[in-house]
């Protein structure tokens, strides 16, 4: 029987220790999952492998499509939550229904940035139901890319399969299955459409709030204070998300930037001087101190 053997880092051990990649110490990348997100096939020469990339934070949903080169990631096209104020919804951007219009939002901007908006409309009905963007017969393409989630859990009915659905739905080709999207029901493999419908135009926020409004009247005011300051009622809820879909599907182009110069900079040390106002400051003194001098001696 082999008793307890201690292990000594010796220095053969540290002279063979590889340090891991930054990204990997500070716990922002899984490697593991990006190389095979961003290995493209040996005969598909230069093309890029898109991925569609998506990030929550506590206030904001960031959608990207980006593909890998050696000098890093290049953004082609990107969508964020915050942007959807000009399409009606003021509150909640960063639920489920508000994944899925960022999601949405990006794949019109993106389609139309490549100018294959017209062929590719995507599902304008929307029911919830799984649905697969098809190659049109003597067309382009249509626009594929894979999901990339990063370390977010692909948890059933994540916000991060919002923003898929949404990209979907707008017309991008993103190899997916329903089993992760809300009401998907996993006895009997099978999604209920209508349960994911009612997360997609917020119908489960809605209910959520009458209920809250009857039981407790201090919480309602307490959770739901943007939307009573909006004037966004529960019934009004749908028809928010319902018309935001149809002015994203309009106008995706991103808001015009605000010309530079417009806003005065901000300046926290004195400004510098000249040399002819430094002799004028030295003269200043001189004939302030002679007057104190002079004030003094009477």
């Amino acid at each position: 029987m082999q008793g307890f053997v201690k292990v000594v880092k010796n220095r053969s051990y540290f002279k063979r220790y590889q340090v891991k990649y930054k990204r990997r110490r500070q716990g922002k990348t899984d490697y593991y999952a990006r190389k095979r997100l961003i290995i493209q096939d040996k005969n598909k020469y230069n093309t890029p492998k898109y991925r569609f990339i998506v990030r929550i934070t506590n206030k904001d949903i960031i959608c990207q499509v980006a593909y890998a080169k050696i000098v890093g990631d290049v953004v082609i096209c990107a969508a964020y939550s915050h942007e959807l104020p000009r399409y009606g919804v003021k509150v909640g951007l960063s639920n489920y229904a508000a994944a899925y219009c960022t999601g949405l939002l990006l794949a019109r901007r993106l389609l139309a940035k490549f100018e294959l908006d017209k062929l590719y409309e995507g599902q304008r009905k929307v029911d919830g139901d799984l649905f697969c963007i098809e190659d049109l017969p003597a067309e382009r393409g249509a626009f594929r890319c894979f999901l990339d989630v990063g370390l977010m859990r692909t948890t059933t009915g994540a916000r991060i399969f919002g923003a898929l659905k949404g990209a979907v739905d707008g017309g991008i080709d993103i190899p997916h299955s329903p089993s992760r999207f809300p009401g998907y029901d996993a006895e009997n493999e099978k999604l209920n459409a209508e349960g994911h419908r009612s997360r997609i135009f917020g119908i489960h926020v809605a209910d959520y709030m009458r209920k809250l409004q009857d039981s407790d009247e201090e919480s309602f005011k307490r959770q739901f204070g943007q939307y009573i300051k909006h004037n966004i009622a529960p019934d009004a809820v749908e028809e928010m998300y319902r018309r935001a879909h149809e002015a994203i599907r309009a106008d995706p182009k991103p808001a015009d930037k605000k010309p530079e110069g417009t806003q005065k900079p901000r300046r926290y040390n004195r400004v510098k001087m000249t040399k002819l106002q430094r002799l004028d400051r030295v003269k200043q003194k001189k004939a302030s101190l002679l007057r104190a001098l002079a004030a003094a001696a009477v």
